[in-house]
């Protein structure tokens, strides 16, 4: 794969997340593909249509790598007649995933070895140095948000999370879930004040934080836990693309609660039908939540108010725009009683 059409969303990404090492990563990215292909004897390379912040592709795996086809005897017709019949009958089954070598990349490799496919696709094999990662491929591949029945949606991620926590070894390079909390920290700094998140609101998330970050114990999550990252296989529902992070089980229903992104949304603000559908869902939500996992639904509200907090900072501007969506949701929750 020596050419490569990459969007432009995508180039866009790596080169504002990482800069000038996102710009060495795209030139490098086919010779890259090539190595990680020679490795794993990968053929048939098919990126995926919605790359994001990693290289994703369909690929088939032959037991046969490319440097020991190149190896055989070119005279020999019987043998080479033999390995094309071969990858013939083989179908896109390993998932070949690249990125710009990072923490957050080198977690979920972590994350995704303990969870060794109990609630989430197996990791074949990584390399942590190349930010190489192939993995196992989910067929169907359905997500849940193709579910039309949301509470059936809400008892599926349950089944799938509940199979993810685990306790974290003492030593490890996992992200902590309070550093992430700490950026909101920066907001009053930035804006010299609250800026576009209402006042109150977001006292209320660091009074919350300030006890709940303690509250429960720590395990490891997924960290993205949401819709879109949760396929249908031929072993059950399981989650896919983990961040890896320790910090108190209740942020989990955070990324839940707000997805499928903008779902309800009609344009930036929500019309009235939408407002009161979205406030029903989250309802029926908590609900199902406090009954399967024996949470109060005040903690599960604040938990998903405090994601949504963080993921509009996230998404912000330095002029304040952005971030639009996941505010409104936080100013929902936040009006739930």
């Amino acid at each position: 794969m020596d050419e490569l059409n990459l969007p432009l969303d995508f180039i866009k990404n790596i080169q504002n997340s990482f800069e000038e090492e996102g710009g060495e990563f795209l030139a490098n990215l086919p010779r890259l593909i090539n190595e990680a292909s020679q490795r794993w004897g990968l053929f048939e390379v098919q990126p995926v249509p919605n790359l994001s912040y990693n290289f994703v592709a369909f690929a088939k795996q032959s037991n046969v790598t490319l440097s020991e086809a190149k190896g055989l005897d070119g005279n020999d017709k019987k043998t080479l007649r033999s390995l094309r019949s071969l990858r013939e009958t083989y179908d896109h089954n390993v998932i070949l995933k690249i990125g710009v070598p990072n923490p957050e990349l080198t977690s979920e490799m972590e994350a995704l070895k303990l969870f060794n496919g109990d609630g989430a696709c197996r990791l074949v094999d990584c390399d942590e140095g190349r930010g190489f990662l192939l993995l196992e491929r989910l067929k169907p591949g359905k997500m849940l948000s193709e579910l039309e029945n949301d509470d059936e949606r809400t008892h599926i991620a349950v089944n799938v999370m509940s199979h993810l926590w685990r306790d974290a070894p003492v030593d490890n390079n996992f992200i902590k879930l309070s550093d992430w909390f700490a950026a909101l920290k920066k907001i009053r700094l930035h804006f010299d004040g609250t800026g576009p998140f209402p006042k109150k609101l977001l006292e209320g998330v660091e009074s919350f934080l300030a006890e709940a970050m303690y509250a429960m114990p720590l395990q490891l999550l997924h960290g993205d836990f949401h819709h879109f990252n949760i396929l249908l296989s031929d072993r059950g529902w399981l989650a896919i693309d983990p961040k890896g992070v320790v910090g108190p089980v209740g942020y989990e229903i955070g990324p839940l609660m707000i997805n499928p992104w903008g779902s309800l949304s009609d344009g930036v603000r929500p019309a009235l039908s939408s407002i009161e559908g979205f406030k029903a869902q989250t309802k029926r939500r908590m609900s199902i939540l406090a009954e399967r996992l024996g949470w109060d639904q005040e903690s599960i509200l604040n938990w998903a108010t405090a994601h949504a907090v963080l993921s509009a900072w996230w998404d912000m501007q330095d002029d304040g725009t952005g971030g639009e969506y996941p505010l409104w949701c936080a100013e929902m929750f936040s009006e739930i009683k």
